[in-house]
């Protein structure tokens, strides 16, 4: 597939509408507006990997990866991988064209109908008809499936032996991956998914229907311009009525001799940066005189995330991606996700919680050993030197996904210019306990031992993390409530009551005013659906949607192309490796790299 970034050398000095920020949200908004024939400009902080450029290797994992905390600042600012080290949190988001659509599982959930009840949203969303039209939306472009022979793979096999300990079946999880070979409703041709588990990772097959693969392509194609490493800093209004965005040029941009930083306007703005980011954008647009509601940063939630492991559990599992091209031969891991258990408390929203199974990136697989090694499993983790990862003790490492509610009583502030999540007490959110109490049950009936933090030993410590930051922007009634309404336009304090910033909007998982319970991509997608809906019609547009499965003139011809590059990406050098035998060298090539990663470590461990 062509990429679809244009050098920042052409971007322009104003255009009808700026969208910052390229996830589900900024996708979404990005297709509809150029849709409606406006001139739109996508601003993305991270760079363009194309389908077959994911980290493959530990080394390649290790350079896409950025660490920033109070004390700490590591790693390239356009690593695919950003964590942001808290005193009471940690919280992991994508960087990239494409967002956090680029390394999660992919996994498409509606939350429990209580969700919408609570009075947290305005009532104005909850009953509204295009909310329901917002979620069929999302599914059509988004399109989740489940596998078909989901029950078939090996970790869902182990989780539903382990199941009898929580008295629930295990079913299959929708994910958003392509299990056929397919013409998308951008026009895009999708190969289909080779089951190598490393959808976390990064798709190197180009099965897992992200949004560069949807939602942007279908913009590009009705005249938007995309634009990479151009992180905003915050906006401001001119005299003229319009938004002033400044951004900063990041390293790795192809235009070495431009400014480091530069500014583009608009009539209109839409946010749709992620939870860390429209939040930080709009705390320093305040800071700079932006009228905003007291209200901004308040409400972040966890969604009651939690990523654990069970070691040494009796089944085999195969929960280790073998990337594409397959490390091992004839080795088959499934979709990151393949299926889940649901607890549904009927009497309390807040016990619900949904337990996945999961498969880690095939780029991990030398570090493994050395992250459970300070864990007390040496044993084991020399096993694995020896035998590889694939092969030894680690063949049974179960790695969880589970999602829950939390209190949300986190709070997003500036210090020094960044944003810093506040918690205190975080850790002793009840959610936590119930969380490792169904999943020390499942490990201890797979006859495993619960881990529920192999990094405590290292700089993350012993807070929990998440991958589904919610809120900062919370939805509100007014400005005293929240931070935009029920459309997602910005409240303007001191205009009057429900009065709003024309022009600026944010769309994306901050507006959450809770936790959902669930993988929120599907609830953001559908959410951004809506309030272009209602955009449209507040500006009497044509309805930007109502072509969306039409992929547009010429679709087809750059359908047969796309599937011609992305077959060459990665069948045409397997199968020429396949004649060498190269499946072996790989093994090889990956235990030898897990021995590299591991070696210092081993050196000072006593016998």
């Amino acid at each position: 597939m062509q990429p679809l970034a244009s050098s920042l050398r052409l971007i322009r000095s104003d255009y009808d509408a700026v969208v910052i920020g390229s996830g589900y949200g900024g996708g979404v908004a990005a297709a509809r507006l150029a849709r409606a024939g406006k001139r739109v400009a996508v601003l993305e902080r991270g760079r363009e990997i194309c389908v077959g450029d994911f980290p493959r290797r530990f080394s390649d994992l290790s350079h896409d990866l950025q660490l920033s905390g109070r004390q700490t600042q590591l790693g390239s600012p356009t690593g695919l991988y950003d964590v942001r080290l808290g005193e009471d949190m940690h919280v992991l988001v994508g960087c990239g064209l494409g967002g956090g659509s680029l390394i999660n599982a992919g996994v498409a959930l509606r939350p429990d109908a209580r969700v919408f009840k609570d009075p947290a949203w305005p009532s104005e969303l909850a009953g509204d008809p295009l909310l329901e039209e917002g979620y069929r939306e999302a599914w059509r472009w988004l399109r989740p499936a489940r596998d078909p022979r989901a029950h078939e793979r090996s970790k869902l096999k182990a989780l539903s032996a382990a199941s009898v300990a929580l008295g629930v079946e295990p079913v299959a999880a929708p994910v958003t991956v392509s299990f056929v070979d397919c013409l998308n409703p951008a026009g895009i041709a999708q190969p289909a998914c080779t089951l190598c588990g490393d959808c976390c990772g990064g798709c190197n097959v180009g099965a897992k229907n992200t949004v560069t693969l949807t939602y942007l392509p279908d913009a590009l194609r009705h005249g938007a311009e995309i634009f990479t490493h151009a992180k905003v800093h915050h906006l401001a209004a001119d005299d003229s009525g319009r938004w002033r965005i400044h951004f900063q040029v990041q390293p790795g941009a192809d235009a070495a001799s431009l400014d480091a930083v530069g500014s583009v306007s608009a009539a209109l703005v839409v946010l749709a940066a992620g939870t860390l980011g429209s939040t930080e954008i709009l705390l320093r647009s305040r800071q700079r005189g932006l009228a905003l509601s007291d209200r901004l940063g308040h409400r972040f939630s966890a969604n009651g995330d939690i990523i654990a492991f069970g070691w040494g559990g009796k089944l085999p599992v195969a929960g280790i991606g073998v990337g594409y091209p397959p490390k091992v031969q004839d080795a088959v891991v499934g979709a990151a996700v393949s299926g889940q258990i649901e607890l549904v408390d009927v009497g309390n929203l807040a016990n619900s919680l949904t337990v996945q199974e999961g498969a880690l990136p095939s780029a991990m697989a030398p570090i493994l050993p050395v992250l459970f090694l300070p864990n007390g499993r040496l044993l084991g983790a020399l096993k694995s030197l020896i035998s590889g990862v694939y092969k030894g003790p680690f063949a049974g490492l179960q790695t969880f996904f589970a999602v829950s509610h939390d209190s949300a009583a986190g709070q997003l502030t500036l210090e020094a210019d960044r944003v810093v999540l506040r918690w205190p007490g975080a850790s002793d959110e009840g959610v936590y306990r119930r969380l490792d109490a169904a999943l020390e049950a499942l490990v201890r009936q797979a006859g495993g031992t619960y881990v529920k933090n192999p990094l405590a030993g290292t700089v993350m410590g012993h807070q929990p993390a998440t991958a589904h930051p919610l809120g900062g922007c919370g939805i509100g009634r007014d400005h005293r409530d929240g931070v935009v309404n029920h459309k997602g336009q910005v409240f303007a304090p001191g205009a009057g009551t429900g009065d709003v910033h024309a022009g600026l909007y944010v769309m994306d998982g901050s507006i959450m005013p809770r936790s959902l319970g669930v993988n929120p991509l599907l609830t953001i997608t559908a959410l951004a659906e809506r309030a272009m809906a209602h955009m449209a019609g507040d500006y009497g547009w044509r309805d930007a949607g109502a072509a969306a499965a039409n992929p547009g003139p010429g679709a087809a011809t750059a359908a047969r192309w796309t599937a011609a590059r992305i077959a060459a990406l990665g069948s045409a050098s397997h199968h020429i490796q396949i004649e060498h035998g190269a499946d072996g060298a790989r093994d090889d090539e990956a235990r030898q790299e897990t021995a590299d990663v591991g070696a210092p470590l081993f050196r000072g461990q006593r016998r």
